[in-house]
């Protein structure tokens, strides 16, 4: 990396943790195509979109081209990589707190769940339907 790094950028520690859980890019491959951008300052860059709020058009210019790191992002987003590096990173960090990969029990609270069944329209009419101030009525 020869950029000055940004507080969100991943540690060393955290890399290496991640970077098996991601695909290899299909690009710059023995067959051509152009160069492959870092996947680490990919996954950089989609991680100080994410801090910042900013618009991908926006990204600085000192990661991949915005357009890459959308492509990227959206690429692994439809085939379920986010999802499975968060599993997996969750069940590490659940093992070495020194509990099961996945929880054993559910929590559910009042707030989650509704407790009530009941059918039919919802809210108060007051006995104005289709009835508008500025109509007029016939009586």
């Amino acid at each position: 990396m020869s950029r000055k790094p940004y507080p969100t950028d991943l540690t060393d520690e955290q890399w290496e943790r991640l970077e098996p859980l991601l695909p290899s890019p299909k690009s710059g491959t023995r067959r051509g195509g152009r160069p492959a951008a870092d996947t680490r300052e990919v996954v950089n860059a989609v991680l100080h979109l994410l801090r910042s709020g900013g618009s991908w058009r926006l990204l600085p210019h000192d990661f991949p081209c915005w357009k890459t790191v959308y492509t990227r992002f959206r690429l692994w987003r439809l085939a379920g990589v986010w999802d499975r590096a968060h599993a997996a990173l969750r069940a590490e960090v659940r093992v070495e707190a020194g509990h099961p990969p996945t929880p054993a029990t559910l929590r559910v609270d009042s707030q989650t769940v509704r407790t009530t069944r009941r059918g039919g329209a919802r809210g108060f009419d007051g006995g104005k339907k289709g009835r508008r101030a500025e109509a007029v009525h016939r009586g």
